[in-house]
């Protein structure tokens, strides 16, 4: 049952939200403001072994501990069937899909993984969402759309067909999925373009919490060519800022990036790492990797006009905040 609140000049609904992905990084984030913010929450995800499970469990461990209205539903994107069950048991008045195989590296092993979850996935959940009412769908795509972009910063009018990596090009097919529900359906979809998200709760796998853990460790730490790529780290109060959002107002179908708007090198990065942890690193420098590009740099100005978005967290702030919970998390003090 939906509850209206009136404050002065505004009216808030609290609603169902499904987040999908809810038990990873960002979406374990995005439940708990959700919750915060009063509403009530079912988070789907499969638990799989991309990295320790064990680390999503503490996720909702986290979550469960707000005790606030949340359920929590194991299950896999490509089962169909789980997810009109539980589409037609729940009346979900929107949907994060967050749910995804992530990772440009780990796609390239993989390739056909990544179709069956990421675009294969994504029908599923536009399908549930269509066949049982649901109008409004916010969907995570990546930078990584842009490919080897010439053109700097990135901006969402850029022209996106030169995918370089199986995850970049699985991302690419869900927009233009969105774009076709909205189209055919008319549902509402909102598609977020993340800029390398960070901060507590990141995966293992990422650069900054693996350099973290290499470097406390005095092991080396693997440097894909001579340092000089540039990322837009986005700090996650940031993101999950931009997601909620979306949340409150209808768009028909939009595609917003939501990155920093600065770019940081691989070895600025390093240096703030090492000054953070007290600890200087060892490096194994490597050849570029296939499916890396050398920048990723993000233009938010559709953002910030049409979302109000304004990213607050710098990076030279984000990664003692993001140091600080890696170190109480292998005390498990995480607070």
């Amino acid at each position: 049952m939906r509850l209206e609140l009136c404050f002065a000049d505004f009216i808030i609904f609290l609603v169902n939200f499904l987040v999908t992905g809810g038990a990873g990084f960002i979406g374990s984030h995005v439940c708990e403001r959700l919750l915060g913010a009063g509403h009530s929450v079912w988070a789907f995800d499969e638990l799989n072994n991309f990295y320790d499970p064990a680390i999503k469990r503490r996720n909702l461990h986290d979550i469960q501990a707000l005790a606030k209205p949340f359920e929590f539903i194991h299950g896999d994107l490509t089962d169909r069937a789980a997810l009109d069950e539980l589409f037609s048991s729940v009346k979900f008045d929107q949907v994060i899909h967050l749910a995804a195989r992530a990772g440009v590296r780990p796609s390239l092993e993989e390739p056909a993984l990544y179709q069956r979850v990421n675009v294969e996935g994504t029908v599923n959940v536009l399908e549930a969402a269509r066949l049982n009412g649901v109008k409004k769908i916010t969907i995570a795509s990546s930078s990584s759309v842009y490919g080897v972009n010439a053109k700097v910063p990135f901006s969402e009018s850029d022209p996106i067909f030169s995918a370089i990596s199986p995850y970049a090009a699985s991302k690419l097919a869900c927009e233009a999925l969105g774009h076709v529900y909205h189209h055919i359906y008319g549902l509402d979809v909102i598609m977020l373009r993340f800029f390398t998200v960070y901060g507590p709760r990141q995966r293992p796998d990422l650069a900054i919490h693996k350099f973290a853990n290499l470097i406390s460790a005095g092991k080396p730490i693997p440097v894909f060519g001579d340092g000089s790529t540039a990322r837009d780290y986005t700090f996650i109060t940031d993101i999950v800022d931009g997601v909620m959002a979306c949340t409150r107002k209808e768009f028909g179908f939009e595609v917003f990036n939501l990155g920093e708007s600065q770019t940081v090198t691989l070895s600025q990065l390093i240096e703030l790492l090492e000054k953070a942890i007290g600890k200087k690193a060892v490096i194994n420098r490597q050849p570029t990797q296939p499916g890396d590009v050398p920048i990723t740099f993000a233009d938010v100005s559709k953002a910030r006009a049409k979302l109000e978005y304004n990213p607050r967290v710098k990076i030279a702030e984000g990664v003692p905040l993001f140091v600080e919970w890696f170190q109480q998390s292998k005390t498990g003090v995480t607070g």
